[in-house]
């Protein structure tokens, strides 16, 4: 479940983050059945996220959720109370259809001002802790101030910058599913 971030936007979908994520499942767990179906919408903000998760949910049955919203919900400068209240809410959702929940977190630009951004970042590490959730803390780390990494808007990242993002995320997601693997095999 995501936005613009994980929907490929203005690049071809088969560079985007989480296509690269499939081909890495399949060489990784082969023999697991491990699928992944993208729910992102270029645009999509929480609230969006809690009218389109739980169809997601009841299609299909995810074992794990990897959440990442509330960029737009922030460069909307949508009241951060609001945006953590509707991550609260997808996170729950998820939970309540026995899905774990990955949450990857945001930054959003400095020209917001710190006294937003900063507590719209914390939100993440909040509900993380406070749910114990997988935590990825932010997407675009190694990406958003990598030149040639950005597309000009400067918050949609290349094609180039992908694979990092799929870095950032791997290793939390990875030890997710070994666990849950491990779980339906014993």
């Amino acid at each position: 479940m995501g936005d613009s971030l994980s929907a490929a936007y203005y690049i071809p979908l088969e560079s985007g983050w989480v296509s690269l994520l499939g081909e890495r499942l399949q060489q990784r767990f082969p023999d697991d059945n491990v699928e992944l179906r993208n729910a992102s919408i270029s645009g999509a903000t929480t609230a969006a996220g809690l009218q389109t998760l739980p169809a997601v949910l009841k299609e299909f049955k995810p074992q794990i959720v990897i959440l990442e919203m509330g960029g737009n919900d922030g460069l909307q400068g949508k009241p951060v109370s609001l945006i953590k209240e509707n991550l609260r809410k997808l996170i729950v959702l998820s939970e309540q259809h026995e899905a774990e929940v990955l949450l990857v977190g945001m930054r959003l630009p400095p020209n917001l001002g710190s006294r937003y951004t900063e507590p719209f970042f914390q939100n993440f590490a909040q509900l993380a802790e406070e749910y114990q959730l997988a935590y990825v803390p932010f997407l675009l780390e190694g990406v958003a101030t990598v030149p040639g990494l950005m597309q000009s808007d400067g918050i949609h990242p290349t094609a180039e910058g992908q694979p990092q993002m799929l870095e950032n995320v791997w290793p939390t997601l990875e030890a997710l599913i070994a666990s849950k693997v491990q779980a339906e095999d014993q």
